[in-house]
């Protein structure tokens, strides 16, 4: 049986598009940003942003290496956080209908630049202070100083709230994600834009 959801964020709960991002930047001066954003995927940057391992003003700084001119923390900040869309008004209906039934948490890669940004979204469209808000409990990554597919972060989760691995459910849109929850007993869903979320939680009913 059933008893705990633990969700993702982006995709699953917030639209997101990377590409407007990308777009953001390229309108900034970087003139080769999909070579750099590769290349700092694959010498894990991002991964260690939302560690907290870089700070924002560390972040900041990286990116400020490939202008050619002088650019405010706002206008990195903006185009950094152009990616973030919008929460769609079924998936917090959803959150908050489905506390009275099961016990539901957020655990989320992310770092401390677009926390502010989609919580401001919440406190604007829906008059929530904060996304922790909607949840039992939420889980940051660059708070925890780690992100999934990290063993511990899942292990943090289930033994902070005495969850049963078996009565426990992950919704993710990443397989490394969602394998990493498996190799732990936890049951998983791979969540896929062409589904809704109320259909996929209608199918685990």
């Amino acid at each position: 049986m059933i008893k705990n959801i633990i969700f993702d964020l982006g995709v699953v709960l917030l639209n997101i598009d990377f590409q407007k991002t990308m777009n953001a930047f390229q309108n900034l001066g970087i003139s080769n940003v999909e070579e750099i954003f590769s290349g700092y995927t694959q010498s894990n940057f991002f991964d260690s942003f939302e560690k907290g391992i870089i700070s924002p003003e560390e972040f900041r700084e990286e990116i400020r290496k490939h202008l050619s001119h002088t650019v405010t923390d706002e206008m990195i900040d903006e185009a950094w956080n152009a990616m973030i869309l919008d929460f769609p008004a079924e998936k917090i209906n959803i959150l908050i209908s489905l506390r009275s039934n099961f016990r539901i948490f957020l655990l989320s890669n992310t770092n401390a630049i677009h926390f502010p940004v989609y919580n401001k979204q919440l406190q604007d469209n829906y008059r929530i202070n904060n996304l922790s808000d909607l949840f039992d409990k939420a889980y940051y990554s660059y708070r925890m100083g780690l992100r999934k597919p990290d063993r511990e972060i899942y292990e943090q989760v289930l033994n902070e709230n005495l969850l049963k691995p078996e009565e426990t459910i992950f919704i993710d849109d990443a397989v490394k994600n969602i394998n990493a929850a498996n190799e732990l007993g936890i049951h998983t869903v791979l969540f896929e834009p062409a589904k809704s979320l109320s259909e996929i939680l209608g199918e685990l009913k």
